[in-house]
């Protein structure tokens, strides 16, 4: 398990993020569509995995739209944005954003909160994953990890950007 905080308040994680050097799990996400994202689909491809709490909170909110504006410039890179929500408030912040150079996805049909280490398993926000990212190479090696310790701070998104150099 790993803990963190929110508002000061510890709470528990399920595991630990995957290790860097590892191979990243397989996951299977539903965009806002309905259809799904998988790992595959960014095969040869360096990925960003930003996973948050819910789209409807501000810190999240703004994660995924300083993503979507760094995506633009990053060649080769594909960044899923992925939360427990359901597809519908995905595609409705999504839509009401403007957001198009990022994948938004939920894990709620998914083990992925268990296979990457992050569901919340204690606190309010149980069954939510925890604000982490994840850098997965083009050969599908997981070479940057961030679980961010204080869930209401967004991650350190030179240290992600330094790490797609």
């Amino acid at each position: 398990m790993t803990t963190v905080t929110l508002k000061g308040n510890a709470f528990e994680t399920i595991a630990e993020l995957p290790a860097i050097g590892s191979k990243a799990p397989a996951f299977d996400l539903v965009k806002a569509d309905l259809s799904s994202t998988t790992l595959s689909d960014f095969s040869g491809k360096k990925i960003v995995l930003n996973i948050f709490p819910s789209i409807d909170t501000p810190t999240c909110a703004t994660s995924v739209r300083k993503f979507n504006q760094q995506a633009v410039s990053l060649d080769g890179v594909g960044v899923v944005c992925v939360s427990a929500d359901l597809p519908f408030a995905i595609g409705r912040f999504c839509g009401a954003e403007g957001i198009e150079n990022v994948v938004a996805a939920s894990s709620f049909r998914s083990s992925f909160g268990v296979d990457y280490g992050i569901n919340f398993v204690t606190g309010p926000l149980t069954g939510l994953l925890s604000r982490s990212i994840v850098v997965i190479d083009a050969n599908g090696i997981v070479t940057y990890t961030e679980q961010v310790s204080e869930t209401a701070d967004e991650p350190n998104y030179d240290a992600v950007l330094a790490h797609l150099a």
